[in-house]
């Protein structure tokens, strides 16, 4: 089994997303192409919507099968196709009327980067810890992404610490910074339009969410974080640490997954190229 199938067949993964996007946001560039193109904040489900998309392309690259995911691949660069534009005013390292596209490069191995990061996160600290080669395996693994959304060959991190290089160069450059858009955006994220019964469980969410933050991006957003939120995030790490072995793998895998690794046990097939080697 490859690394990628272990860690990404996890419904507990959902958890890195969030945190993924509030990074992927601090970029200028990028909180600029949301709120330009996306339905985040222009529609009511936007949120949801864009979950669900987002959900079945991550799915369909791994667990589908090779022509399933030159499908979704040819999908993402086809939405990408369309989002384009310039930033209104200077932000950081940008002067005003800078343009961006979202089959530029940089922006991509960013966007990369983040989910590779929050994914090998949420993993060691709700399921299980990681071994280097395994991270060094799924950073390759991930990398055969590249030539199917544009990226020149060797653009993306191979190895973990190419990956963590990677991301403190990025944060520490002018190059990301928390932008007026990107705190409007966070706050849909983070408090998001809800029944007050969920209100608990959306408090146990945003903990984790910004928890899992670089302490300079989360002050950058405006979110306070306290001994009292960290001691919850710990505390519900431990939690699903102890009950994730004894849950069904019917809730604690995607169906997707579930079904891919019957598939290939029964075939003895290879897997395909977005999914890396068995």
């Amino acid at each position: 089994m490859s690394v990628a199938w272990k860690l990404q067949r996890e419904v507990i993964l959902l958890l890195a997303w969030s945190p993924a996007i509030l990074l992927q946001l601090a970029h200028p560039l990028v909180a600029q192409g949301v709120a330009d193109h996306s339905s985040f904040r222009r529609e009511p489900w936007g949120r949801t919507q864009r979950l669900r998309r987002t959900l079945d392309a991550m799915l369909g690259l791994c667990f589908g099968s090779e022509g399933e995911a030159f499908a979704v691949a040819a999908r993402i660069k086809a939405i990408h196709d369309r989002v384009h534009g310039r930033i209104p005013v200077a932000a950081g390292l940008f002067p005003a009327g800078t343009s961006y596209s979202a089959h530029d490069p940089a922006l991509l191995a960013w966007v990369h980067a983040t989910l590779l990061v929050m994914n090998l996160r949420v993993y060691e600290l709700f399921v299980a810890p990681i071994v280097a080669e395994d991270k060094d395996r799924y950073c390759a693994e991930a990398s055969a992404i590249e030539g199917h959304l544009g990226i020149p060959e060797g653009r993306l991190p191979r190895s973990f610490d190419a990956l963590q290089g990677y991301v403190e160069a990025m944060l520490a450059s002018r190059e990301i910074l928390v932008t007026g858009v990107a705190r409007t955006l966070a706050r849909m994220i983070v408090y998001p339009d809800a029944p007050r019964v969920a209100a608990p469980a959306l408090a146990l969410m945003r903990a984790i969410t910004l928890g899992l933050l670089p302490p300079a991006i989360r002050d950058g957003y405006g979110f306070a974080w306290t001994a009292r939120h960290e001691a919850v995030l710990r505390r519900s790490a431990g939690l699903v640490r102890r009950l994730l072995p004894l849950t069904p793998p019917c809730v604690r895998y995607w169906p997707a997954a579930r079904a891919a690794l019957r598939a290939a046990s029964r075939s003895g097939c290879p897997l395909h190229i977005f999914q890396g080697r068995p």
